[in-house]
């Protein structure tokens, strides 16, 4: 296998390369489409605002590379942005299209009593407990979160993991195939999150 990481100028790579790494793999960083093709696998670290991203990945020529790439059934790995980025729009950047592959909108909290941005330790409830993916996990593993957006909207089929907050339930990954993509990081979640990349990249 061969491991790329879109690296758009704006994403939180150094800790998902230390994690990639401390499970044995080395990831190439990926800022051109044509180098996209020798890759395996494609993790998409999550870091900047909605609108800003989807500048850069344009700007970048790596837009609809993505997208075919996401059709074709290949290994994605989309992490906090990199799964927004996933759905159609974004309140956080009112105009600007994302990706689109999955349908749906990514709208801000607005429970009331909860603090914006929900940051910290969640639970998370799965959905499909009998994936590949979350091989050797219990009901409700906890991983680490740091976002104000979530996706509404998401087709039930595609729900991978719930998560409440406040008195919102919001879905907090989704997965068809080989797409995976979670609103947590799972490079700071410690044993649970490296337990999740390590299901994906032996995938």
């Amino acid at each position: 296998m061969k491991l790329g990481m879109i690296d758009y100028g704006r994403g939180n790579l150094r800790s998902v390369i230390n994690a990639c790494s401390s499970l044995g793999y080395d990831p190439v960083l990926i800022t051109k489409p044509d180098e996209l093709a020798e890759m395996t696998h494609l993790i998409f670290p999550g870091q900047g605002a909605f609108g800003d991203c989807m500048e850069s990945l344009h700007r970048l020529g790596l837009a609809e590379p993505l997208r075919e790439w996401i059709s074709a059934g290949k290994p994605y790995f989309g992490i906090c942005v990199g799964y927004q980025l996933l759905f159609e729009a974004s309140e956080e950047s009112p105009g600007t299209a994302g990706l689109g592959v999955v349908a749906g909108t990514v709208r801000r909290f607005t429970g009331n009593g909860v603090k914006v941005p929900h940051m910290g330790w969640n639970a998370a409830n799965l959905e499909k407990a009998d994936s590949p993916f979350w091989a050797g996990f219990d009901d409700s593993p906890y991983f680490y979160f740091v976002h104000s957006f979530y996706p509404t909207g998401v087709d039930p089929e595609l729900v991978a993991v719930t998560c409440d907050y406040g008195d919102e339930s919001f879905c907090a990954a989704i997965e068809k195939g080989k797409l995976l993509a979670t609103q947590f990081h799972p490079e700071k979640s410690q044993h649970a999150g490296l337990k999740l990349l390590g299901n994906f990249l032996g995938s």
